[in-house]
């Protein structure tokens, strides 16, 4: 079955470039023009689902085991809802990376090094990372050292010390990198379209300052830690070689007696569904480019227009064939590469596009923006482009979640964004049934351009007047 499943996503991964039915038919707007002879799509195959065994333990933590053949290794996450950037208040801005960051840094029982010469003598390894919605701590191991690994994993989960040396040696290794970030326009760009879109919500806030980083403290991440990792708001996945009854027992005794203490921090608020559109060029005096950011607010991942809006954010930005991409790289020449698409999280998300452009064509390349947006939002997308498009999204997905610790990571980061367990089987079948009408209202509804903020990093005095048709723009040098 696993055979199948490769050959399968591999012919679908590449059919953006093939369309070897229609060779002798005039090439579309953005279409690439197909190999000689290339032969013609196989029948789809049906898309394979793993059975996925749930339980919850009595004190709320709930397991789900993928068992797996294949290689002898066992892969772990343990996903913390309510314990990223989202449960960061304004003055913490970007503390959930500093709190995962420092899981693995030292235990009541060990300091860094020993829990990293314990994992390798293993045969893997623990780490852990944040994102808006939660925080996900993996690990992985050999199948005859999982007993050995699971409690590794929980004391690294539950027993985390803070010692004073290490919280000192990650906040200074934090504030060099928020310096070298603050050089680049990327990082600028992309913090000034998450404040646009969201405002004072959490999920616009999940980059640290110098401010942030330096009030953190030992006692500071020990209080924050007993709030947000709880096991009545934790998901474990376990998935590799092991049978599901082993790996029960396994997390049972690992985590089985693990208590929370004291209330659970409050759910995070609905992100906004609307915010008035910015106009802001952040200074960058004397470069020869600029980096633009169109965004908007968008949908929760679990939202209704989920599926069709994931599929027409691949044909409008999602890919190197997508629309913007061929547009504004292949055709006119303004940049390496163009993006747009959906960003979802947990109880909102975001619309955003962006490319660097040459200085004299940033004013045009946000005319190729809008019109590409106002296009796949009137007009019903061709057949062949759906379908290449589908084939895109199915083969990509089924890549990637080849790999049993992609499975595990996959099921943990769904959850935590509000998406069940079947999701995983569902996603492709899903994709497969959206129709070019639903792709054309969805459109219009989240890419319409009057609701777009536009950010600009570049030089203000060599932007002349090229943004005025656009708004009158705030200059800045944040």
């Amino acid at each position: 079955m696993k055979k199948l499943m490769l050959t399968l996503a591999v012919s679908l991964a590449f059919a953006p470039s093939a369309f070897a039915q229609d060779a002798a038919k005039p090439l579309a707007k953005g279409e690439a023009k197909p190999p000689a002879g290339m032969p013609a799509y196989g029948k789809d195959k049906p898309t394979p689902a793993p059975k996925i065994a749930k339980k919850t333990l009595p004190n709320g933590l709930s397991v789900w085991v993928v068992q797996r053949d294949g290689l002898p290794r066992v892969d772990y996450v343990l996903a913390m809802r309510g314990a990223g950037f989202a449960a960061d208040s304004p003055a913490q801005a970007g503390f959930a990376g500093l709190l995962a960051a420092m899981l693995n840094e030292g235990t009541t029982k060990r300091d860094s090094r020993a829990i990293a010469e314990a994992a390798q003598g293993m045969g893997g390894e623990v780490a852990a990372s944040p994102a808006a919605d939660g925080i996900l701590l993996s690990a992985n191991a050999l199948t005859s050292q999982a007993g050995a690994m699971m409690e590794l994993m929980a004391e690294v989960a539950r027993q985390p010390s803070f010692p004073e040396n290490e919280v000192a040696l990650t906040k200074a290794n934090a504030l060099q990198a928020l310096r070298v970030s603050e050089t680049t326009p990327t990082f600028r760009a992309e913090r000034a379209i998450k404040k646009a879109v969201y405002g004072d919500h959490p999920y616009g806030r999940t980059d640290p300052t110098v401010e942030s980083i330096n009030a953190v403290s030992a006692e500071m991440l020990r209080a924050e830690y007993a709030k947000r990792f709880r096991p009545d708001r934790a998901l474990l996945v376990i998935t590799g070689r092991i049978k599901e009854a082993e790996a029960m027992k396994l997390a049972q005794q690992a985590f089985g007696d693990w208590k929370a203490t004291g209330p659970a921090l409050p759910e995070t608020a609905p992100a906004p569904a609307s915010a008035k559109p910015a106009r802001i060029v952040l200074q960058r005096q004397g470069s020869v480019q600029s980096t633009l950011r169109l965004g908007a607010p968008g949908i929760a991942a679990s939202a209704a227009d989920q599926i069709p809006l994931r599929l027409a954010s691949t044909i409008l930005g999602g890919g190197f064939s997508s629309r913007v991409n061929m547009n504004l790289r292949e055709e006119k020449g303004y940049t390496y590469g163009a993006s747009a698409g959906a960003r979802m999280s947990r109880t909102g998300g975001a619309i955003v596009g962006g490319a660097d452009v040459r200085n004299e064509v940033t004013a045009a390349a946000l005319n190729e923006y809008f019109s590409e947006y106002k296009r796949i939002g009137a007009d019903l997308v061709p057949a062949k482009e759906m379908e290449m498009n589908k084939r895109y999204v199915a083969g990509g997905y089924l890549i990637s979640n080849q790999l049993q610790r992609s499975v595990a990571t996959t099921l943990a980061s769904n959850w935590l964004v509000g998406l069940p367990p079947e999701f995983l089987g569902q996603y492709v079948p899903l994709i497969q049934k959206v129709t070019p009408e639903q792709v054309r209202t969805v459109s219009k509804k989240y890419f319409a351009p009057e609701n777009q903020s536009i950010i600009v990093v570049g030089d203000s005095a060599a932007l002349g007047e090229q943004l005025k048709t656009f708004g009158e723009f705030t200059v800045t040098d944040k």
